[in-house]
């Protein structure tokens, strides 16, 4: 085969799997976006159909960020987010429908099991929680952490509604800890009193738990990057995986490209960049990562927006022993906390297991905030034995829970490209009202243009912390350079 037939084979080669594979480091670029979670494959595929020439940087060896769908059992499931959250208005949602993807609600009906075995009050849970589901979202005129507030709103109910109940201050007790717990799971905290009850985030209209189910989410960014059916991709997007972005170089005169720089040396320049790394990373790598240095701005919304953690354990099991429902939520007793050994204490922050719906018998075990972080670190088979034993105290006593055949987790805070699940309206961030515009502002060079934008969960300042809300903010940076030019 001769020098000539071999670029030629090749240049066809990259022409077919540019969307995998191939970029040159000496081709110019209108754009580099870095990170292809949702909101820079939205912004890369958004300014690619536009016609303008993009490289996409991504540190995994995947695309899709926070969103991981796996091979599992007969299906998939989601190590990363598991629904969309609302269907109008939503990027997510609208990407499906016009591709004649058949999504799916999951609905949930809360079940109780008590560590002790006794029989929990669900009527009472039920009620109670449905009043307190009010006030996740709420805004007192005085800010307060959240906890504190949906405490008060439950005394008050009590004392309004079932005054007999506050007699039973270990009921309250409990049921105040099923909150707290159920809270921080929803947001990835430690405590609810971590967050701030004036949050900003705004809930989507239409079911708030959609599932891509047996499709995976992955399906979303096959219909980004236009590979979904065997879709060609999109020609002018060249993407480059297990590529980690060390330095982003750019400068305030006007006819000076950006330069960016990756973990093996190589050298790209563009008209402009727009990253979209998590605000995990940019908290650990900003100061470096960035020459020059970000502005107080910037600094000051890194530091002052909260990142949550979140660890998902999944078991496939040979057959499903768990009645018939898609939630289990765990009530425990003080003394069996108690009891539990100082290496065990985790295991009580667990407060729900739920069945996946994208594979056959299998049941997903979330747990948040530092808790999430230590199990994180533990070995695989303590955290296998240690949740099975959690199971069968709480739902074994009338069946046989059978060992699992199969068994994968996250890594989230462990991951150095992501440090961390999704981001939450801290205690302190009605202090600091404009952080999350602030993060996402452009930094412009002296005639105005952009040259540095950034996108992600993070720079959303209603929809953060969820895939549409990342996707929105990528959609928002390409528009924004599509109107700049």
């Amino acid at each position: 085969m001769t020098q000539r037939t071999i670029k030629g084979l090749s240049k066809s080669l990259c022409t077919y799997f540019n969307i995998l594979i191939c970029s040159s480091n000496s081709q110019s670029y209108d754009t580099i976006v870095i990170g292809l979670g949702s909101a820079g494959a939205t912004a890369a595929s958004t300014l690619a159909r536009a016609g303008r020439r993009v490289l996409a940087l991504e540190a995994q060896d995947r695309v899709g960020g926070r969103v991981h769908t796996v091979p599992f059992g007969d299906g998939v499931v989601e190590l990363g987010a598991e629904w969309i959250h609302g269907t109008s208005p939503n990027r997510v949602y609208d990407a499906a429908v016009q591709n004649n993807v058949t999504l799916l609600p999951q609905d949930f009906e809360l079940a109780f099991y008590r560590s002790d075995g006794g029989e929990p009050n669900t009527a009472l849970m039920k009620e109670l929680f449905k009043f307190s589901s009010q006030f996740f979202h709420g805004s007192p005129p005085t800010p307060q952490p959240m906890g504190q507030y949906i405490t008060q709103r439950i005394y008050e109910y009590l004392k309004e509604r079932h005054p007999a109940v506050l007699a039973d201050q270990d009921f309250i007790d409990e049921f105040l800890r099923f909150v707290d717990l159920y809270i921080s799971e929803y947001e990835a905290l430690t405590t609810w009193n971590d967050l701030s009850s004036n949050c900003k985030f705004l809930k989507v209209e239409g079911h708030p738990y959609v599932s891509w189910h047996r499709h995976g989410y992955k399906t979303f960014f096959k219909i980004l990057l236009n590979t979904y059916n065997n879709g060609p991709g999109l020609p002018t997007l060249d993407i480059k995986l297990s590529t980690e972005v060390t330095r982003v170089a750019w400068s305030r005169a006007a006819d000076v490209n950006v330069t960016v720089t990756t973990a093996d040396g190589a050298t790209y320049t563009a008209d402009n960049v727009i990253v979209t790394v998590s605000l995990g990373v940019l908290k650990e790598r900003h100061e470096t990562l960035f020459s020059p240095q970000l502005n107080q701005e910037k600094r000051t919304a890194i530091n002052k927006i909260s990142m949550g953690n979140k660890h998902k354990i999944v078991f496939l099991f040979p057959h499903a022993w768990w009645p018939k429902g898609q939630e289990f939520d765990f009530i425990w007793n003080k003394e069996d906390i108690k009891n539990l050994a100082d290496d065990e204490k985790w295991l009580s922050e667990i407060v729900e297991i739920i069945t996946p719906m994208g594979t056959s018998n299998a049941i997903t075990i979330p747990i948040c905030g530092e808790p999430a972080i230590l199990v994180e670190s533990l070995p695989d088979d303590l955290v296998k034995q240690k949740c099975l034993q959690l199971l069968r105290r709480f739902m074994g006593r009338n069946v046989t829970i059978p060992e699992p055949i199969a068994f994968v987790r996250s890594n989230w805070h462990s991951n150095p490209y992501t440090r961390g699940g999704l981001t939450y309206d801290n205690v302190i961030s009605p202090q600091y009202p404009t952080a999350r515009e602030d993060l996402g502002a452009p930094l412009t060079d002296s005639s105005g243009r952009p040259r540095v934008l950034f996108a992600g969960e993070a720079t959303n300042p209603t929809h953060f912390s969820t895939v549409h809300g990342a996707s929105e903010s990528g959609y928002r940076e390409a528009n924004r350079l599509l109107q700049s030019h």
